[in-house]
């Protein structure tokens, strides 16, 4: 995979150049694919860090400070959150959004619930470095919280500009959103970008027996439920994401 920074172009993008990631990387047991930044502060596959770079160079030019507030996120931080979700000492929310008492769930709804806005230890797109989850600092207030809630990147939103310009520019850079619009499955998260040439071929590579694995490994609450429920969960939250759409380069096809 080579990336022209100057000029913003993807070019030879083809996922057999990406090498393949073991089964410990992509399930965020390893990190031997990441490569820490201090500025930004993130932490990317080694693929992706180039890509990256340059889009936030050209967001600059635009008058945006893109900044990845999430990036790489390991097994073991993908299971406090999951852990802490399933206790309820963080908040559980609906499709729409809206607070769940986690009391009254049932198991099974626990996971549903969870599931909608958190993926699987495992499982998550974080663990593969190709994924980040963005703002524009140059938008917030002074003392702004980030939610990420799909209202802050709605056309009045905080976000607004950034939207914009993502659709308009993002897929120069090889990235896209896989949760752009509802497949019944994650919920839609505007600010949740993948890099294509990294993720493509990791969501290949991820096989459900992997996923099993690492699971069964883990100290996973609701680990028995979610391993009986596993091929349906891996078919709508895994594999059900929307596919990169990236635009030609002098012949070659674009990606769908």
């Amino acid at each position: 995979m080579r990336f022209d920074r100057l000029r913003g172009i993807i070019s030879d993008l083809d996922p057999g150049d990406t090498d393949r990631m073991n089964a410990l990387e992509l399930t965020g047991r390893a990190r031997s694919h990441i490569i820490d930044l201090e500025r930004p502060k993130c932490a990317l596959h080694y693929e992706a860090v180039a890509a990256f770079l340059a889009m936030r160079d050209a967001a600059a030019a635009a008058g945006l400070r893109l900044e990845a507030v999430s990036s790489f996120r390991d097994f073991d931080r993908q299971l406090v959150l999951w852990n802490r979700k399933w206790r309820g000492e963080r908040p559980l929310l609906d499709r729409a959004g809206q607070p769940l008492d986690a009391a009254s769930l049932t198991a099974s709804e626990r996971v549903d619930a969870i599931l909608a806005w958190s993926a699987i230890p495992g499982g998550s797109r974080h663990h593969w470095g190709s994924d980040i989850d963005v703002t524009d600092a140059a938008a917030m207030p002074a003392g702004y919280q980030v939610q990420l809630v799909p209202a802050e990147y709605a056309p009045d939103g905080v976000f607004a500009r950034l939207t914009a310009w993502l659709d308009e520019n993002m897929g120069r850079f090889g990235f896209f959103r896989p949760y752009g619009s509802d497949r019944g499955g994650a919920s839609v998260e505007p600010w949740h970008l993948s890099y294509a040439p990294v993720a493509r071929t990791a969501v290949e590579s991820l096989s459900l027996s992997v996923l099993r694995t690492a699971i069964a490994q883990g100290d996973m609450l609701g680990k028995e439920v979610v391993l009986d429920r596993l091929p349906e969960i891996y078919t709508r939250f895994i594999l059900a994401v929307d596919p990169p759409s990236l635009p030609e380069r002098r012949g070659t096809p674009a990606l769908a």
